[in-house]
């Protein structure tokens, strides 16, 4: 007796597996979230001066250090992804932990930023400038944990040599986080 192709493996008319296609509609709504929060906060940056004063008291080494742990991830979870293509469990459960590790790095350090601002008076009622900063890096930090959940998650099938290309489609998910931090560090870190 054979096992019979699941349903929604692929779309009829793109040929585009199913896994692949919702992450890249995820995607595209969070382009959506983070594109007009980015907008509003570069409108209302164009208008008021006062924020590269109020920008100054952010940690760029601190940015930059996360900047490079979401770097280094990023080329973690390619190397889990290719050791999966390979077949080779180990290695792609491996690479997915250091992700999620680097991960775990970025929080930590985003946490003490937090607690050395808010301890200075720079909370996200203090002005519009830290309201949007508190908001958008708070946002990203919310999609940093999902991925190192999903993550964990998937490490597990991995184990088992089950489900190997759902290591692509967090890769996928986990590069756009990365992506949206390259937008926001300059943003909110270095345009002083």
């Amino acid at each position: 007796m054979s096992l019979a192709k699941p349903i929604a493996t692929t779309r009829e008319v793109t040929g585009i597996p199913t896994g692949r296609l919702a992450v890249w509609w995820v995607i595209a709504s969070e382009i959506v979230i983070f594109g007009g929060l980015v907008t509003c906060y570069l409108l209302m940056r164009l208008n008021n001066v006062s924020w590269g004063d109020e920008a100054s008291h952010t940690s760029t080494a601190a940015g930059a250090t996360n900047t490079f742990v979401l770097l280094t991830s990023s080329l973690f979870i390619v190397l889990a992804h290719a050791a999966a293509e390979k077949k080779d469990t180990e290695k792609a459960f491996k690479f997915i932990w250091y992700t999620i590790g680097m991960g775990l790095v970025f929080l930590l350090v985003k946490s003490y930023e937090y607690t050395t601002e808010i301890s200075h008076g720079y909370t996200i009622f203090k002005s519009v400038f830290w309201s949007f900063y508190y908001t958008a890096t708070g946002l990203h930090a919310l999609h940093v944990i999902g991925g190192m959940v999903i993550m964990g998650i998937i490490s597990m099938d991995v184990k088992k040599g089950k489900e190997l290309q759902r290591v692509e489609l967090i890769g996928l998910y986990w590069h756009f986080v990365d992506i949206v931090w390259i937008f926001l560090f300059p943003l909110l870190y270095i345009a002083k």
